[in-house]
C-alpha cells in the first residue's frame, strides 16, 4: 500500500475513525450479549450437548456460506452503509433467535445472524482501511482492540441481565436497539463516496499485485496460516460456546459468575491486542505466536487437569491472551505470500478460518456427550500445541 507520510488527518478523518471504532464496538457487543445466556437457551429447549453444539454452529455456518459475497456487496452499496445495515440485521436476527420455541428455528435465525455478521466484519474492516489510508499510518489494530472492548462490554451486560433476572427477549431487544442506534449515528460520520474511488490525497488505493511462483510450497504455506488462524478461532469459540456452560454445570458456579469465563477470555485478548504490535516489533511474529500457543496449552491444560472455578477462569484468560495476535499474524503473512494477488491470501484466510467456529461446537458437543465437557475442552490446549508446531511459517524478528 502506498501512503503519504506527510499527510495529517483532517477533523473529518478523525470523526470517521471514531465512527469505525463505534462499528467495531457494536459488532463485538452484539453476539457477546447472547453468549452468557446460551446455557439458559439450552435448558429451555432441553438440548443435549451434541444438539446444542450443532445449533451454535449455525452462526459460523451462515458466515461461511455468505462471507465471500461481501466484496461484491461493498462494491454495490459501499462499505459504511453495508456495515450499518448488516449490523441492524444482525441485532434483529439475534433478538428473534431468543424468542423462538424450537431448536430448528433457533438454528435458522443464528444462521441468518452469522451470515449478515460476516458481511459486517468485512465491510467494517474495509472502511477501517479507508480511514487508515487517510491517516497514512497503521490504526487497524486499534479497531480490533475495540471489538474486544465491545465483547467484554456485551458479556458484562449479559451478566448484569442475568443478575437482574431480565427476560431474554427484553434483554436482546434492548441490545439490538442500542447497537442499531449507535451504528446509525456512526454512519453520519463515515467517509463519503465509493470505496474504489481515489481519494483527494491521491493515495494508491489498489496496489499492484505481487508476482512470483505459485505451487505446492505456496499452498502448504497458506494451509499452515489457515490452521494457525483456526487455532485462534477454536479457542475463541470455546470461550463463547462452552465457558459459561462448563463453569455452571461442571463446576457449579452461579450463573453470573459463570459468565466471567468468557469475559476473562475476551478481556485478556483485548490486553494482548493492545500490547501485540510492540511485542511483534520487538520479538517477531514467530516468537510471539509460540509464546501465545504455550500460554494456551499450559493455561487451559492446567485448568482442566486441576478443575476449580478460579483456575478455570484464569485458564480462559491465559488462552485469550495467547491467541490475541494469532489471527492478525496469519492474515498479515497470507497477504505477503509471493505469487498471490494482493488481498487474495488475506481473503482466503479470513474465510477459511471460520471453519474453526463451524466445526468446533459440534465436535466439542459430541465429545462432551461421550466423555464429559471437561474432556471436550481439551481442544483448547491442543489448539495451543498446533500453533506452537506451525508458528515457524511466521516471520522472525526483523533486524
Amino acid at each position: 500500500m502506498s501512503v503519504d507520510v506527510r499527510h495529517r488527518p483532517t477533523p473529518a478523518d478523525r470523526k470517521a475513525r471514531i465512527a469505525v471504532a463505534a462499528l467495531f464496538l457494536t459488532n463485538g457487543a452484539l453476539f457477546a450479549n447472547l453468549v452468557p445466556r446460551l446455557p439458559q437457551i439450552k435448558a429451555d429447549l432441553a438440548l443435549d450437548n451434541a444438539a446444542y453444539g450443532m445449533v451454535v454452529a449455525a452462526f459460523p455456518a451462515g458466515a461461511i456460506v455468505v462471507g465471500l459475497t461481501a466484496a461484491t456487496l461493498i462494491r454495490r452499496f459501499g462499505s459504511a452503509p453495508l456495515a450499518v445495515t448488516s449490523t441492524l440485521l444482525t441485532g434483529t436476527a439475534l433478538w428473534a433467535a431468543v424468542t423462538v420455541p424450537s431448536a430448528l428455528a433457533l438454528a435458522v435465525l443464528l444462521f441468518l445472524a452469522g451470515a449478515v455478521d460476516s458481511v459486517t466484519d468485512v465491510a467494517q474492516n474495509a472502511h477501517g482501511l479507508r480511514v487508515q489510508r487517510r491517516y497514512g499510518r497503521s490504526i487497524i489494530n486499534s479497531f480490533h482492540a475495540l471489538w474486544s472492548v465491545g465483547a467484554v462490554t456485551g458479556g458484562s451486560m449479559a451478566a448484569a441481565a442475568i443478575a437482574l433476572d431480565l427476560p431474554l427477549g427484553v434483554h436482546m431487544g434492548i441490545v439490538a436497539a442500542l447497537c442499531g442506534l449507535v451504528a446509525l449515528i456512526a454512519l453520519r460520520f463515515c467517509l463519503p463516496g465509493r470505496d474504489d474511488a481515489p481519494d483527494d490525497s491521491g493515495r494508491t488505493l489498489a496496489p499492484e499485485p505481487k508476482r512470483g511462483p505459485v505451487g505446492v510450497r505456496t499452498a502448504l504455506l497458506l494451509t499452515a496460516l489457515v490452521l494457525i488462524a483456526i487455532g485462534g478461532t477454536v479457542v475463541e469459540d470455546a470461550g463463547s460456546s462452552w465457558a459459561t456452560l462448563y463453569l455452571s454445570t461442571e463446576l457449579g458456579a452461579p450463573a453470573a459468575l459463570a459468565a466471567t469465563g468468557f469475559i476473562a477470555l475476551v478481556g485478556a485478548q483485548f490486553v494482548g491486542r493492545l500490547l501485540g504490535d510492540r511485542l511483534v516489533d520487538r520479538f517477531g511474529q514467530r516468537t510471539v505466536a509460540r509464546a501465545g500457543g504455550l500460554l494456551v496449552a499450559a493455561g487451559m491444560g492446567l485448568a482442566l487437569a486441576f478443575p476449580t472455578v478460579p483456575g478455570t477462569i484464569l485458564g480462559f484468560a491465559a488462552s485469550g491472551l495467547g491467541v490475541a495476535t494469532l489471527v492478525p499474524a496469519a492474515m498479515h503473512e497470507a497477504d505477503e505470500i509471493p505469487g498471490l494477488r494482493t488481498g487474495t491470501g488475506l481473503t482466503l484466510v479470513s474465510w477459511l478460518m471460520r471453519l474453526g467456529f463451524l466445526l468446533s461446537p459440534p465436535l466439542v458437543g459430541l465429545v462432551a456427550d461421550a466423555a464429559g465437557l471437561r474432556v471436550g475442552l481439551l481442544v483448547v490446549p491442543l489448539a495451543g500445541v498446533l500453533v506452537i508446531g506451525l508458528s515457524g511459517v511466521l516471520q522472525a524478528r526483523r533486524r
